[in-house]
């Protein structure tokens, strides 16, 4: 990547790397192995979170569909930046599902609060999460180095998440009139919620029993 390492630093020089697409990017200065750019934009959408709540709890709903949807574009961009560029760390790996679990379970309690989502969906969704963020902390401390790809109903599961979400958002500023769809949509998350967390617990059990072995 035309880049050199700095011994006993944990710094890097990069001046010039070269694209498969014979393009060429300079970057001039020193940045650290960890905090790069797609890691910044994960920290950034990290403090999103409290302003959308915020916007939320004073009923500023438009202002808190904008930050989302600020905080979506954000995720997608900090994704193409480290995969493009070879920029993947593992703290950005940390960084990622955390900035994401963070946005979601809060608007959802949020809701609920508020009476936007129903109880049964609000358990469901943050019991989930409870659950893999408990059973990846125990995996850590029994096994070591936590490692395994998000399941199809599990990025299925995070898609509707957030499609619900934004379509919350979208009903509550009174942009469109669609609460007549939203508990066909509440369902389909319940739904997705329910396999993804089966199969994690499932996935991560077989696993953890191999280990043992």
């Amino acid at each position: 990547m035309g880049c050199a390492h700095i011994p006993g630093d944990g710094r890097t020089i990069c001046r010039e790397a070269k694209l498969t697409d014979g393009k060429k990017i300079f970057a001039k200065g020193i940045y650290t192995k960890n905090m790069n750019l797609p890691n910044i934009i994960s920290i950034g959408r990290i403090f999103l979170v409290p302003i959308i709540i915020f916007s939320i709890l004073r009923d500023r709903n438009g202002i808190a569909l904008l930050f989302f949807l600020l905080a979506g574009l954000s995720d997608a961009l900090d994704g193409f930046i480290a995969r493009r560029f070879d920029l993947c760390t593992k703290l950005g790996a940390m960084l990622d599902p955390v900035a994401d679990k963070l946005l979601i379970v809060s608007t959802v309690l949020v809701f609920f609060w508020l009476g936007r989502l129903p109880g049964w969906l609000m358990l469901a969704i943050v019991c989930r999460d409870l659950i893999i963020v408990g059973g990846t902390v125990a995996w850590h401390f029994r096994f070591g180095r936590v490692e395994m790809a998000p399941s199809i109903a599990g990025k299925l599961n995070t898609f509707l998440q957030i499609c619900m979400i934004f379509l919350v958002l979208v009903q509550a500023s009174g942009m469109a009139r669609i609460s007549s769809w939203l508990p066909l949509l509440f369902s389909l998350v319940f739904l997705t919620t329910l396999i993804s967390g089966m199969h994690y617990i499932v996935a991560w059990g077989y696993r953890a029993c191999t280990c043992n072995k």
